[in-house]
């Protein structure tokens, strides 16, 4: 099973994206993941038993700074 998944988390899957890519970036929570290829941007949907069965591991996302960065 799947840990936790949040927005920005980068997802590996087992096999590779046609444009040589392994890494997506999560874009989308719900019953169905919406991910985007870090090489090509691409953008597709997987029902998340599907994506159980594809993943290899998961990033969390990079925390971003808060308040004013002066």
């Amino acid at each position: 099973m799947v840990a936790e998944l949040g927005l920005g988390d980068v997802v590996v899957l087992k096999k590779q994206h046609p444009c040589g890519g392994r890494e997506w970036r999560v874009v989308r929570l719900g019953a169905d993941i919406g991910l985007q290829c870090t090489t090509c941007h691409r953008r597709i949907l997987l029902a998340r038993s599907e994506l159980e069965k594809r993943v290899r591991s998961v990033r969390p996302a990079e925390p971003r700074p808060v308040g004013n960065t002066k």
